[in-house]
């Protein structure tokens, strides 16, 4: 006779609940997002479109899972050129979890201020561009540090995160502003603080974040506008095309005028 404890459950009544929970909860934040940010969307997308046409850029980043926006705009199937990603080592790659560049130093770099400003250094900025910042909760200080910094050389800063959430909650960098309060246009991601959105027996903490399907869902409305305003400008977009689709024999040669449009705009020419 099988032993009880191995028993498989019936699939609707013992998985589908949660799974079926973060579905919810995911389809609701884009709800919210459509309901509550269309103009905020729309502003983004105009200083944005700005610094592109300008033959500029929008400086994207973001620390910990918000680079994950920032990795999905460009370079990807279907972005163009005009988003420079800024992504530090440090303050992405902590999948060792522990040991070299894992968690504890990761939590301990985003606190440190003035960290973000020597960032800033490594970098040539115009007044012209706009930095567009992810940050769930708007109060480490190094994304508060490349927002003050941004803003002092001339540029216009886009925040995305919990904006309502974050509320009444205390910044870690001296300048006593979250990130949110900085920000030029801020579009909030329309998640609660604690992210994780899903509940389970016997355990205090929730699971199944939120944040990261609200920042593509904020990433793809936006770019698209951008998109929308520049064709209407009639300026040509040099977009990042699939070279995965059979009998499409041009592909190649429109990822090559894409990269050397990144790398002229790179070259400051």
């Amino acid at each position: 006779m099988a032993n009880s404890r191995f028993q498989i459950p019936n699939y609707e009544e013992e998985y589908a609940m949660l799974a079926l929970e973060w579905l919810k909860q995911a389809r609701g934040v884009m709800d919210r997002i459509e309901a509550t940010q269309q103009e905020n969307i729309h502003r983004a997308a105009e200083l944005m479109a700005a610094s592109i046409a300008a033959g500029r850029w929008v400086h994207t980043f973001g620390c910990g899972h918000a680079t994950i926006p920032v990795e999905e705009m460009y370079p990807r199937i279907g972005g163009f050129v005009g988003f420079h990603p800024m992504i530090e080592l440090p303050l992405s790659f902590f999948t060792h979890i522990v040991g070299e560049m894992g968690v504890r130093q990761f939590v301990f770099l985003e606190g440190v201020e003035g960290y973000g400003e020597q960032i800033m250094k490594s970098y040539t900025f115009d007044p012209r561009d706009t930095m567009w910042i992810f940050s769930h909760t708007g109060i480490n200080s190094v994304n508060i540090d490349i927002a003050l910094k941004a803003q002092e050389l001339g540029l216009k800063v886009v925040a995305c995160g919990s904006a309502q959430g974050s509320q009444g909650k205390a910044s870690r960098h001296s300048s006593g502003k979250t990130l949110f309060e900085i920000a030029d246009v801020v579009v909030d991601n329309c998640t609660d603080l604690t992210d994780a959105a899903v509940a389970i027996p016997q355990h205090r903490d929730p699971i199944a974040p939120v944040s990261t399907i609200a920042f593509v869902t904020l990433v793809w409305m936006i770019i698209a506008t951008v998109a929308e305003i520049l064709v209407a400008q009639g300026i040509k977009l040099y977009i990042h095309p699939s070279h995965n689709l059979p009998g499409d024999t041009t592909a190649h040669q429109r990822l090559d005028e894409a990269l050397r449009e990144y790398k002229r705009r790179v070259a400051g020419v």
